[in-house]
């Protein structure tokens, strides 16, 4: 059975704590960032029930929320996340090129994990940097105007920092 920590316990009151009585609901989004962090970068089922249970609302509640947005992972995921735009600006400057390239060098397509578990290639709606297409974001890090240099760069660049830190 999956349970927060007696700080992320504290951490998810205080996260309820910001809205009023019988709204606890309103802590969905951050709850469930703080468990996707905490229980391996996905929510699974019993994760969602979980946090069902901690927020004292239906599992289904929690379900529709965490299949409608992009950030909550359903499934494992690899240690390297690109989350590649791909609306109007994104693919005019050649997001579909940059998506194919990368599934093309990983040998995945958006949605999958390469087998060694590093790299995950997931397609996201914007991202709000248009200005900067084709981008996409890397954990907490956008990575802008692409181009298939720039992809093996990256790719190199996490190849490496897993190297280093096995």
């Amino acid at each position: 059975m999956i349970q927060f920590s007696d700080e992320k316990m504290t951490e998810v009151r205080r996260l309820i704590a910001r809205y009023p009585e019988g709204k606890q609901k309103s802590a969905l989004l951050p709850v469930l960032h703080l468990a996707q962090e905490t229980f391996g970068g996905w929510l699974s089922s019993e994760t969602m029930d979980y946090v069902a249970s901690l927020l004292q609302i239906e599992p289904i509640e929690v379900y529709e929320v965490a299949t409608f947005y992009s950030m909550y992972n359903l499934k494992p995921v690899g240690k390297y996340m690109f989350e590649v735009c791909q609306t109007g600006p994104c693919m005019l400057n050649g997001s579909d090129d940059i998506i194919k390239y990368i599934g093309e060098t990983l040998s995945i397509k958006p949605g999958e994990t390469t087998a060694d578990g590093l790299f995950t290639l997931k397609t996201v709606e914007c991202l709000g940097a248009c200005g900067y297409a084709p981008m996409m974001q890397m954990g907490k890090h956008y990575r802008e105007h692409l181009t298939k240099e720039k992809v093996d760069a990256i790719i190199a660049e996490c190849r490496r920092n897993a190297a280093a830190n096995n």
